[in-house]
């Protein structure tokens, strides 16, 4: 539920300005979710959510990405060097590298924390790598083809 409700944050910040605890706990609750001021204090604060001028002028909650939750440059190039392919399978998505490579490219998709993946296991040449959907295996997917390729 919490992890529902902060890609919905992150979702509302990144459509509508939004200058207020109060402004952001009245979108959640148009879109489903009861919340209370400490609930919405409590998200920002774990999403890292900052205050930054809107195009109006007025400020507006943005979420900036800290240098600590970035991988790595090494992280990004083994990742790229390593990587063969990407197939999603329901809401696991296999994805193939150069040989001997898949567990330093596994560590690199978990060093990206990224939200739709779960976890990964990875062997000599193959990551299975789980997502929360069969939507978010095939999004993630694309965007490693993409990336990647």
């Amino acid at each position: 539920m919490k992890r529902n409700r902060h890609d919905k944050i992150l979702e509302i910040i990144r459509e509508k300005d939004i200058e207020t605890q109060e402004e952001l706990a009245a979108a959640l609750k148009e879109c489903g979710y009861t919340v209370t001021q400490a609930t919405v204090s409590r998200d920002i604060r774990q999403l890292g959510l900052s205050k930054s001028p809107s195009p109006s002028g007025k400020l507006r909650y943005v979420l900036i990405r800290k240098e600590e939750n970035q991988p790595s440059d090494k992280y990004a190039r083994v990742l790229k060097d390593s990587f063969v392919s990407a197939e999603n399978a329901q809401n696991l998505l296999v994805i193939r590298t150069v040989s001997g490579m898949a567990m330093a490219a596994a560590a690199a998709l978990d060093a990206m924390d990224h939200t739709r993946i779960v976890g990964c296991i990875a062997g000599d040449d193959t990551i299975f790598a789980a997502m929360r959907t069969t939507e978010d295996a095939a999004a993630m997917a694309e965007d490693l083809r993409n990336q990647l390729q």
